[in-house]
């Protein structure tokens, strides 16, 4: 009995410090349960559901100097993907300006300190090669190999049944799969899942059967998680009124990166007036991308950022995010709206 209790104990603790980050972004719980009210097309007798991301791409770098070029680069801090620590990090690349030029998930490959830094970068498609360029303006004569990674696939695994032993399901890696990690951005997001292009998942993940892609969009829009070019545009999207602090994606006790200055003076502000927030429309219409929206008074709230069907993001004056608001179509059809604040976020922000 007593050997049987401390094998359970250091069990405890290892799941404990594995998960302890997770349950700072929200219940595990809550999070499943949201998947399953958003997602739908039912599937009856399947846990999860695997869905393919063929809107995102991967680079890998590779080579001594990989962590310094990344560190004087990204929002985060790379050091957080040491061996030692977590195996995916989400972050974003500015400009000069500060604005959000790239959103990226970092993965890491290698599994030992004395091995050489290997890490993936998962970005849009579309911006595959301009952040390739990049990457290659500051690489100088850093040595790293900068490439895309076509061999591999990625996945988005989303817990379909709310089952009390969910949270530990995947606590190490499954056969077959390069990384399966939790979602680095919010537990509401599930797990993230690399594999060889010849893999079919439902071999890897148990109790699986795939999902349509647009079922992940949806998921998405409603927990207000901006993804891609279109959600983030190039140059234009700024990170904090874009929740990158809420969704783990910056590190404000790093050192200097491109583009700091700006996103560390705002934070220190303190004051954010506006945020990318989920929106549910009326009615299905189609909403151009910047459409202005505006409150019963006539007023401008924001704007329309993008979406799929009668769901989608807008970045919002959070002053008005409980009010009644609507927007017009391009064939000039009154649309209302709804805005809400995703039940993930931080419940002591007043921003």
């Amino acid at each position: 009995l007593i050997i049987y209790a401390g094998a359970s104990l250091t069990v405890c603790k290892r799941w404990r410090m594995r998960w302890l980050w997770l349950y700072k972004l929200g219940s595990l719980r809550s999070g499943f349960a949201a998947v399953r009210r958003v997602c739908s097309t039912p599937l009856s007798g399947s846990r999860f559901r695997c869905f393919p991301l063929e809107q995102r791409s991967l680079l890998r770098l590779q080579g001594p100097d990989t962590e310094p070029l990344l560190q004087g680069l990204i929002t985060n801090d790379v050091k957080y993907l040491r061996p030692e620590g977590r195996r995916a990090l989400y972050a974003h690349l500015l400009s000069l300006q500060g604005r959000t030029l790239y959103d990226v998930i970092l993965y890491r490959l290698h599994t030992h300190l004395e091995e050489e830094p290997d890490i993936l970068l998962e970005c849009d498609v579309s911006a595959l090669e301009p952040l390739q360029m990049h990457l290659k303006v500051y690489k100088i004569r850093k040595k790293v190999s900068i490439a895309p990674c076509q061999h591999l696939s990625l996945w988005a695994v989303l817990p379909w049944e709310q089952r009390e032993d969910a949270a530990c399901a995947f606590t190490s890696c499954l056969d077959g799969a390069l990384i399966l990690t939790p979602d680095p951005r919010a537990v509401v997001m599930g797990w993230r899942m690399l594999t060889d292009k010849d893999k079919n998942p439902l071999d890897v993940v148990a109790d699986s059967q795939l999902g349509d892609d647009k079922d992940y969009h949806r998921h998405r829009y409603h927990q207000g998680i901006p993804e891609g070019v279109k959600d983030l545009p190039p140059g234009v999207a700024l990170p904090l009124e874009s929740n990158l602090a809420y969704m783990n994606g910056i590190c404000f006790s790093k050192g200097c990166y491109l583009g700091q200055e700006l996103t560390a003076r705002t934070h220190h502000t303190g004051v954010i007036r506006k945020r990318l927030v989920p929106v549910q429309f009326s009615l299905m219409a189609p909403i151009p991308e910047g459409a202005e929206v505006l409150t019963q008074a006539g007023k401008s709230a924001g704007k329309y950022r993008a979406g799929q069907e009668d769901i989608g993001l807008a970045l919002l004056r959070l002053v008005y995010v409980k009010e009644e608001l609507h927007l017009k179509t391009a064939e000039n059809t009154h649309v209302n709206l709804s805005a809400s604040v995703p039940e993930w976020w931080p419940k002591a922000s007043n921003n």
